[in-house]
């Protein structure tokens, strides 16, 4: 079992635990600072444990509009043919805990493995079956339809890192993909859904400096494979191309929309503060970073801006084996955990300061 298996896991147990136990801005006065975008994490804990996955939450609630649920789906409930209602109903505790924190919820449903975009999902691989199967996809399809159905999430992801997920999957992967977030598309409308459907690109590999060559490639065929996106999503890790915050372009994020108006949403990033072969990085980078992403943001009137991670990871809490590449993510944390305290690191001040400002 991997490191999301076990956050699957936990997402249930956690649910269970709830099951026992939702302001408009002021307009800014003019010289005050201010921000287009909601502030959010995932909702990923440091620890796969409910209690400290609590704590967690009520740590970044205080400081965030806005918490993901980014999912490789429970494939091995689908395939079972476990009851649809009562696998989403699994979620209600933690979707309503997350609501009552008032945050508001970004739904993201990847349909390749988060941590080697060129294979399917562990869950999937592990029972012999691939997203290139009609009736695979149509569990996909079911499972969002009944999610949104329930929860009436405020942002609808429908797959992740597509241009990361084409340039080293399986063309019949990428091919069922795009089949797939296409039809759920097409049905959510049907259903009537009202939030923004999006998916993600990922930004390092536009640029050719995640698995590319180093030259600029961008994300047209994404746009074009993707026509329902209401909304385009960013996933960036910077320090995987950049060797302090201050090299990323000005352009960064806009030269990928080459002129659209296209609403902009980072749903997923940061910058590690962790240095690990071949990343060089320190806590003062990260915070740096946080400055250098609010300018980025604003060149774009984003919507929203997501760290992956509120607190660092605990690897050595996790008994069962993890991809090799978990540790070079695990940094990306605004605080860490030192025995059973939340530790703030620098750049948190940085994050606070940005949350402080007006949003219109």
């Amino acid at each position: 079992m991997n490191a999301r298996c076990i956050r699957g896991l936990l997402l249930l147990t956690l649910s269970a635990v709830l099951a026992g136990c939702g302001s408009d801005a002021a307009a800014p006065g003019p010289t005050q600072p201010t921000r287009t975008w909601e502030m959010g994490f995932y909702f990923t804990p440091p620890r796969m444990d409910p209690a400290t996955a609590l704590r967690n939450i009520d740590l970044f609630s205080s400081r965030a509009e806005l918490v993901v649920l980014h999912e490789e789906l429970p494939w091995d409930q689908l395939l079972a043919g476990a009851d649809l209602d009562t696998i989403v109903e699994g979620k209600a505790g933690l979707v309503a805990y997350l609501r009552n924190r008032g945050l508001r919820v970004f739904f993201m449903a990847d349909l390749t493995d988060g941590l080697s975009r060129g294979e399917e999902p562990p869950l999937l691989r592990a029972a012999g079956r691939s997203i290139t199967e009609s009736s695979v996809q149509l569990l996909y399809r079911q499972y969002v339809r009944a999610f949104v159905a329930r929860f009436q999430p405020d942002y609808i992801g429908l797959t992740a890192e597509t241009n990361l997920v084409r340039q080293a999957a399986a063309p019949a992967v990428y091919a069922a993909m795009v089949t797939a977030a296409n039809a759920a598309a097409a049905e959510l409308v049907t259903d009537g859904a009202t939030a923004p459907l999006l998916i993600s690109v990922q930004v390092e590999t536009a640029w050719g400096r995640l698995g590319g060559a180093g030259s600029y490639v961008g994300i047209e065929q994404d746009l074009a494979d993707f026509p329902f996106t209401q909304m385009l999503g960013l996933s960036s890790y910077p320090y995987f191309g950049h060797a302090q915050p201050e090299d990323i372009p000005d352009d960064y994020y806009a030269r990928l929309l080459d002129g659209r108006t296209l609403p902009v949403i980072v749903c997923e990033g940061g910058w590690g503060s962790a240095s690990l072969a071949p990343i060089t990085s320190s806590p003062e980078l990260q915070a740096r970073y946080l400055t250098r992403q609010a300018v980025l943001l604003d060149s774009v009137d984003a919507r929203a801006a997501v760290q992956t991670l509120f607190t660092d990871l605990d690897l050595d809490s996790l008994t069962d084996p993890y991809p090799v590449n978990l540790p070079l993510f695990g940094s990306l944390g605004l605080m860490q955990m030192v025995g059973d305290a939340f530790v703030p690191k620098p750049a948190l001040a940085v994050w606070d300061g940005l949350f402080a400002r007006r949003r219109f």
